[in-house]
């Protein structure tokens, strides 16, 4: 098996993967930059967002583990501590793959031209450097509302846990195919009114957004920001492609997301408040 390893690059972080690499390859493991069929990330969901975009063109082919060296990152399965552990287990253990919803976004210019196509494993946000941002919001190819505001963000369901839910929006188990649309301080008023509420969106259902005043866009795929002119349309579907990740023993959605924003902590601060 092939694997590579990308790190946050601080000095632990460097360290756990220079270990990891000598004991995997001491297992007859190789290690493979271009072609790997494991990626492990050690670092922060930042590191992780990095190693998947590094990889993006090979999902179909490559799984990715996540090791954090920080506080608890949401996509780890693993920390430092059991390191020993987890060498042994992608050594001498088949992996089983557990596959999660990606987004797709397409920016078309109004010059026409190539399309820009991207996937995201967290969400995509659209905002202006130049007050706001006025679309018109079109679902399954029909009107459903003018939106006018700082911005919007369009999420998958594993993104649901991040800055779509620093935004109101609700937290969605990935194994539900679908998008999240969440509004960015809308503007309602007798010109311009907006459901209000975020948007979840199936598979079968493309978002179209037509920017009805002409600016520039900041427009942030994950961790990544261009600046975009002359935008005809932006297109958000649940992309065909999903990202397979390596799990060695099972780790239940809920569990990361209480293991993430309600820690033990809290509830036997808690616990002692009631007593």
């Amino acid at each position: 098996m092939k694997f590579k390893i990308v790190s946050k690059g601080d000095e632990r972080s460097e360290r756990i993967k220079a270990t990891m690499k000598n004991y995997l390859t001491e297992f007859d493991l190789v290690y493979d930059r271009a072609e790997p069929d494991i990626v492990i990330s050690v670092g922060g969901d930042g590191t992780f967002l990095e190693a998947f975009h590094r990889y993006v063109h090979r999902l179909d082919k490559t799984a990715f583990i996540g090791v954090h060296t920080g506080h608890l990152g949401f996509y780890a399965d693993w920390v430092p501590d059991e390191l020993e552990k987890l060498i042994i287990e992608i050594a001498k253990t088949p992996y089983q793959v557990v596959e999660y919803p990606l987004l797709e976004v397409i920016i078309r210019a109004k010059s026409g031209g190539s399309e820009d196509r991207f996937l995201a494993l967290n969400e995509a946000t659209i905002k202006t450097p130049d007050g706001s941002v006025v679309f018109d919001v079109e679902i399954k190819g029909e009107h459903f509302e003018t939106f006018r505001g700082d911005g919007l963000c369009i999420s998958t369901p594993s993104g649901s846990t991040a800055y779509n839910k620093a935004l109101g929006g609700g937290i969605i188990h990935p194994t539900l195919e679908a998008i999240q649309l969440t509004e960015m301080a809308s503007i309602n008023n007798r010109v311009f009114r907006t459901i209000g509420s975020p948007l979840i969106l199936p598979k079968h259902h493309t978002c179209l957004l037509k920017p009805l005043v002409d600016r520039s866009f900041l427009i942030t795929i994950d961790h990544v920001t261009k600046n975009y002119t002359n935008v005809k349309s932006i297109q958000c579907r649940v992309a065909k492609e999903k990202i397979r990740f390596a799990r060695f023993r099972p780790f239940p959605f809920w569990n990361r997301v209480r293991d993430s924003f309600v820690t033990d902590d809290d509830r036997k601060s808690r616990d002692d408040l009631i007593k």
